[in-house]
């Protein structure tokens, strides 16, 4: 790890742009500049012809390339925003794919479609204040929940748990949610129940958790019915039947994110036993 940062470290100094694909799960640092397939030159990765990446090149890029989080345009370049290790999603069909850096940050920020657990804090007019965890709190309508109108509001106080979506997620306006699809469905979104226990994890745990082959839902699902809601700010609501129950599966779900497959495997096999 240490050799990884020591030698990003001398990159970003010397002002050479490296090739993505021969950084990826490596850390990268903020301000360095990365290279795709089709703009390095024929000298191969750290050759001379390199150039910075550039996105508006015309008929020279041929790929189309998504960035995550992590990752900004500045005019024809991408630069690094975060210290993290470089991800690649490989596209379904053509394309460049997705490029992301993975890092472990405490606050999050907010990021159109994410799907988040927050707290009504206030109530101002027709428009609910929500905290998300991020820097300031977001809005929700109340015509945003399914079914909602002028005559027939939501039952919506301070204090509850709503589970909604990012409409609105940009660095210079406020955040706005929404309890609805595209198609005006709640589908799931809307009001948490009473009940149950909300914790909050790191965003790490959180994508590791809602990653398509994580078993350690599908683990905790076999112990216990359960009712269960992730929030891609960093928080979980769950609920099982009884409250010995649910205090077990929060202290699983934290102690996932620093456990090997064996470990948890010994933890669930002690349990089923009990």
């Amino acid at each position: 790890m240490a050799e990884a940062v020591q030698f990003a470290a001398e990159s970003l100094a010397g002002g050479r742009a490296r090739a993505a694909r021969t950084v990826l799960d490596q850390v990268v640092l903020p301000g360095e500049e990365l290279l795709l397939p089709e703009q390095e030159d024929v000298e191969g990765p750290g050759g001379a012809g390199e150039r910075p990446l550039r996105l508006n090149a015309g008929t020279r890029s041929r790929l189309r390339v998504v960035c995550g989080p992590g990752l900004r345009r500045c005019g024809d370049r991408l630069l690094v925003t975060k210290c993290g290790r470089l991800r690649h999603k490989d596209p379904g069909s053509g394309g460049g794919g997705v490029y992301w850096v993975d890092s472990q940050q405490k606050r999050y920020v907010p990021v159109k479609g994410d799907h988040v657990i927050g707290i009504v804090t206030a109530k101002s007019g027709d428009i609910f204040k929500v905290d998300v965890g991020g820097s300031e709190p977001a809005s929700l309508s109340y015509l945003a929940f399914e079914g909602a109108t002028k005559r027939n509001r939501p039952n919506v106080q301070v204090g509850d748990l709503i589970y909604g979506q990012f409409v609105v997620a940009n660095k210079d306006m406020e955040p706005e949610m929404v309890c609805i699809d595209s198609c005006g469905r709640a589908n799931g979104m809307g009001v948490i129940g009473h009940d149950g226990l909300l914790f909050k994890v790191t965003l790490g745990l959180i994508r590791k958790l809602l990653a398509p082959e994580c078993e350690i839902i599908q683990e905790v699902g076999k112990l216990y019915p359960l009712e269960i809601v992730f929030g891609m700010n960093g928080r979980i609501w769950v609920k099982a039947k009884t409250i010995q129950q649910t205090l077990i599966l929060a202290n699983i779900l934290e102690a996932c994110e620093h456990m090997t497959a064996d470990q948890r495997k010994q933890i669930f096999a002690r349990l089923a036993e009990n």
